[in-house]
């Protein structure tokens, strides 16, 4: 009994001793309150929140959650397809598939992959081998199993493995291997290799430019360039869902708001690809038999400025980009300008002839040489005063008589003259690196310069300008614009004509026929210093126009011109009675001591005979003339 009664005070003392100096029932009350203040807060806090999230910041937020869950996938562009003017693809786009594996995912995923489908594999390693072994077999010469397992083990979330895959090819693998993904792209063809290779230029995928779509190709040299914008059309896109974790893997069937790609035109060239085949091949194997250090050439349509063919010696693959090399992705038919020598004469006579000098059948006292201001000017050939005919100076290609017709002229009016020609002047052909040449300044020119200029030196020109000049004068005096593609077509069908070219009218169309009678005097073979300086460009059965030129070089170690470097030229009109084309040429420092090395007159007389077979052109109706060039006394 005792020990009970201790036990009750002491609960009575716990209870009085629960908060000292103050009453339980306040106490309790004060808790109650303070509980009761802290859930409000807390309350108030999450329903503020509340609106927050769900009153200003739901559209974002789902935005954001959306994005987590979607992605955006670009449709690529079907490039248009370069033709020659027969239709004949000289390049085309196909479709293809670039595999790329998301190797973060790849190693997260492959062994739940392993554990679901035990056929997958066991572990990464040996998932990654089997991958790799299978690919390299289906795709011989593109990648090879080392380097698969190689990229496989690469220490970055994501990269592409081979591209340029068959599209059956690449179902097969992603059928086998669904951890590879594959993207649709496309790849660029040129069926003739290096035909035209230049003019065309090469077109490949671009990462370098963050303004240039990766998901399309682009050009990179030749019209391919030039003509980036209408060839390259516009990419599509869609919305597509993608598995957790990933912004690559798509879920199928879940593609949406889809917006189709736009494809790009078609461009048709002037080319024919016959000729342009003829064309670089001879002019390949007679650069190599003259041994010069290189060539180009043009072949032009007389009367409407077209290129039939434009070619240099040294080409491109664009199908193998081991073989690109600069300056080979440029034309140097267009951007390379030289001086043009004795070829540039035509318009010397013809500004002699237009301004009523002179006459072809005028005879001229032309000593061996001629002092210019502070030079004495030579001809080719050692020589006393002879009798040339205007005719013969120039058929002859006699510097002095040039030179004596040119100073008659005088110098304003023979600078109209090369005005005229489009000398110094570019031609808008639309191929990259053109050049436009060079003529001195007028107000810049001293004694010596009129004694260069009208013989072809002191100036410089492209093989596409120098061809142009003869070009005014196969067409009646009017100089048109040279131009080498015809049209676009659109994916439509719709024909889209290039815009009429721009046209000069040089001389008269008397004068021009007189100039051009007069240079198939330099095809003449004749006895008593009577023949020109091109007979082996004469064509039987067709009467030949044309002028050859020899033209010293600079050379770059004494900055003056060169004994033994020379520009070889030739420009030629078939046939003379009634062009239909003309062919420039030039070669750079050929061996001068070789028969192919001192004229480019043979290499004319093969493709004017090319061109009368390929194109029936019918034969002169009569030989050509015989005219005087020397009167012996």
């Amino acid at each position: 009994m005792p020990d009970r009664g201790r036990s009750r005070r002491r609960t009575y003392t716990a209870r009085v001793r629960q908060v000292a100096g103050r009453p339980a029932a306040a106490t309790g009350k004060g808790r109650y309150v303070a509980v009761r203040v802290v859930l409000v807060g807390v309350l108030v806090v999450a329903g503020l929140k509340l609106v927050q999230v769900q009153g200003f910041q739901a559209e974002a937020l789902s935005a954001k959650a959306e994005n987590q869950r979607t992605t955006t996938i670009t449709i690529p562009a079907q490039r248009g397809a370069i033709e020659d003017r027969n239709g004949v693809k000289l390049a085309f786009s196909v479709e293809t598939r670039a595999l790329s594996v998301n190797l973060k995912i790849m190693r997260k995923n492959w062994a739940e992959y392993a554990q679901k489908n035990p056929q997958l594999g066991q572990n990464f390693e040996t998932r990654a081998a089997a991958a790799a072994k299978f690919m390299a077999a289906k795709l011989p010469g593109k990648v090879t199993e080392a380097e698969l397992l190689a990229d496989f083990h690469k220490q970055q979330d994501f990269t592409y493995l081979v591209k340029d895959v068959e599209p059956s090819v690449a179902e097969e693998i992603t059928g086998k291997f669904p951890e590879i993904g594959s993207e649709t792209q496309a790849a660029r063809e040129y069926p003739g290799d290096t035909l035209a290779a230049n003019v065309v230029g090469v077109a490949n995928w671009r990462t370098d430019d963050p303004d240039v779509s990766k998901h399309n190709l682009h050009g990179i040299a030749g019209l391919e360039m030039t003509r980036d914008s209408d060839l390259a059309g516009k990419p599509g896109q869609y919305v597509a869902d993608t598995a957790q974790g990933s912004n690559s893997v798509i879920i199928p069937g879940t593609e949406r708001d889809v917006q189709p790609a736009t494809a790009g035109n078609d461009l048709v060239l002037t080319l024919d690809s016959d000729v342009q085949y003829a064309l670089q091949s001879q002019l390949a194997d007679y650069v190599a038999k003259s041994h010069a250090k290189g060539g180009s050439a043009v072949i032009m349509d007389a009367k409407t400025g077209e290129i039939y063919a434009l070619a240099d010696n040294r080409t491109f693959n664009p199908n193998d980009p081991s073989t690109y090399s600069d300056p080979g992705l440029n034309l140097e038919a267009v951007s390379t300008p030289y001086e043009p020598g004795s070829v540039n004469k035509v318009i010397t006579a013809t500004a002699a002839i237009d301004t009523g000098v002179t006459t072809p059948e005028q005879v001229h006292d032309v000593p061996g040489s001629l002092v210019v201001a502070d030079h004495t000017i030579h001809d080719a050939w050692s020589h006393g005063t002879v009798k040339f005919t205007t005719t013969g100076i120039f058929a002859k290609s006699s510097n002095v008589g040039t030179l004596l017709l040119a100073q008659q002229v005088g110098p304003d009016r023979y600078m109209q003259y090369l005005q005229k020609f489009g000398i110094g002047q570019s031609t808008g052909l639309g191929l990259p690196g053109e050049s436009r040449g060079s003529v001195p300044p007028r107000n810049t020119w001293t004694g010596t310069t009129f004694g260069n200029l009208p013989i072809g030196q002191g100036l410089s020109m492209t093989v596409v300008q120098m061809a142009g000049m003869y070009q005014a004068i196969a067409n009646n005096g009017l100089r048109v614009q040279p131009r080498i593609v015809k049209e676009e077509v659109r994916p439509d069908g719709t024909v889209v004509p290039e815009p009429a070219p721009q046209s000069v009218q040089v001389v008269s169309p008397q004068t021009a026929t007189t100039v051009r009678n007069m240079l198939r005097a330099v095809t003449q073979s004749g006895k008593s210093g009577n023949s020109g300086t091109a007979p082996t460009a004469a064509l039987e059965g067709y009467q030949i126009s044309g002028k050859t030129g020899t033209a010293q070089q600079v050379n770059p170690a004494t900055g003056a011109y060169s004994d033994s470097l020379y520009n070889i030229t030739f420009a030629g009109m078939l046939p003379a009675d009634n062009p239909r084309f003309v062919i420039g040429i030039r070669l750079d420092a050929p061996d001068t001591t070789l028969p192919a090395g001192h004229s480019a007159a043979p290499l004319f007389h093969d493709l004017a005979s090319y061109l009368t077979q390929r194109y029936q052109i019918p034969l002169s109706p009569e030989p050509t003339p015989y005219m005087p060039l020397q009167i012996n006394q």
